[in-house]
């Protein structure tokens, strides 16, 4: 098992029981996923940015990052609909505890 489960299971869970007043180890949250997310607000004028941005999140998740879109254009920042602006990566399971 590594650190950080360990870490969870043992002094977190019990610190959480405590202050919260749950009567069953069931009660308390469980880690189920962590999402790291990029916003790159030089990526309209400048998409070598974003490129950077997704190489410097894979060096430090270790999984290929997703791009994200922007959901509505805004006029005051030259930004359309449609266009990458950032970058995301869901970590899950064994890959949540590790990184």
């Amino acid at each position: 098992m590594n650190r950080l489960k360990e870490k969870f299971n043992t002094e977190v869970t019990e610190n959480l029981m405590k202050k919260f007043n749950y009567s069953s180890v069931m009660e308390v949250p469980k880690i189920d996923k962590i999402v790291v997310n990029m916003g790159v607000g030089d990526a309209v004028q400048n998409s070598k940015v974003l490129d950077n941005a997704v190489e410097e999140l894979e060096l430090i998740t270790g999984q290929k990052p997703l791009v994200t879109k922007a959901k509505k254009s805004i006029a005051t920042f030259r930004l359309r609909e449609g266009m990458p602006i950032g970058a995301k990566v869901t970590l899950r399971g064994e890959e949540c505890m590790n990184s």
